[in-house]
């Protein structure tokens, strides 16, 4: 349950900073609240029955994906007409999909895999923080560029009024996480659990919902995505074939097995999330 130690100071310095009359700054704070207390009653059952089942799997996914249909329908009655509802496509910005509601089932998918994502990736000392806080400092600038009609203007962004001040949050996130890395960095003193990777995850997703680059949070964020890719391809595998892809998902701890070092893992998996938050920024220009 570390990640309080991460919510609190989030929380607290978005309230004391960001606008607190914009409605993406609540709406974003709706989902971490959410999630940290959807990580908090299952890390506490994990420690009280001390049992590494916590909440049932279902129950944890109907929740995961209830707030995130319902943060994604708040967010589309934010937007312009001609952006509700839209999905972007990077390198192609003068393309927009239209799907009209159905948007909120691609939105809720994207906020609650983003949370799963982080989760899977929080498995070994200061694996998942960094990645966050590199991924939140790409949305940093996505979200004030994004906010900001002279520069949506002339990058030839979508342009969405009002979701510049959630560059304050995702500062604030950047912060928190500092100030957790300090006693998450190996060896580790407090761990995230459950409590921080789930809103973390969802912080990101959020955002890149709002600011129409849910697309690009999937380059971002790639390290998330091929974490979760392994565990889906580890299961499905054993499942269909009694065999296993990895020796041990997710894939960090393939690594662990094939005899890499914990700090060797840690800071490659690091250098990958800045060479792909780079990859992400370059979909600000190119075309």
């Amino acid at each position: 349950m570390g990640g309080l130690l991460i919510l609190i100071p989030l929380i607290a310095a978005t309230l004391l900073w960001a606008d607190l009359f914009n409605a993406y700054t609540w709406i974003v704070l709706f989902v971490v609240v959410s999630y940290g207390l959807l990580g908090f009653a299952d890390d506490y059952l994990k420690v009280s029955k001390r049992s590494p089942k916590g909440l049932s799997g279902r129950l944890r996914l109907a929740v995961e994906f209830g707030v995130g249909f319902v943060a994604t329908y708040l967010l589309i009655l934010q937007e312009e007409p001609l952006l509700a509802g839209m999905l972007s496509i990077p390198f192609l910005k003068a393309i927009l999909v239209p799907f009209g509601m159905w948007f909120i089932l691609i939105g809720g998918f994207v906020i609650a895999g983003a949370c799963n994502a982080v989760n899977f990736t929080d498995g070994l000392d200061g694996l998942a923080i960094v990645p966050v806080m590199i991924a939140a400092g790409t949305f940093v600038l996505i979200a004030y560029l994004v906010g900001n009609i002279k520069f949506a203007d002339y990058l030839q962004l979508h342009y969405v009024a009002g979701t510049g001040e959630l560059a304050v949050f995702l500062s604030a996130l950047i912060g928190a996480g500092l100030g957790f890395l300090w006693y998450n960095a190996p060896p580790a003193m407090v761990f995230m659990g459950d409590t921080g990777s789930l809103p973390l995850g969802g912080a990101l997703g959020a955002v890149a919902v709002a600011v129409k680059h849910e697309i690009v949070l999937a380059i971002v964020g790639g390290l998330f995505v091929f974490e979760t890719i392994s565990v889906i391809v580890q299961v499905a595998s054993f499942k269909l074939t009694g065999k296993r892809v990895f020796r041990m998902a997710p894939i960090h701890h393939h690594y662990e097995q094939i005899g890499w070092h914990e700090p060797t893992i840690v800071i490659r998996f690091w250098i990958i999330a800045v060479v792909l938050a780079l990859v992400g920024l370059s979909t600000l220009k190119l075309r």
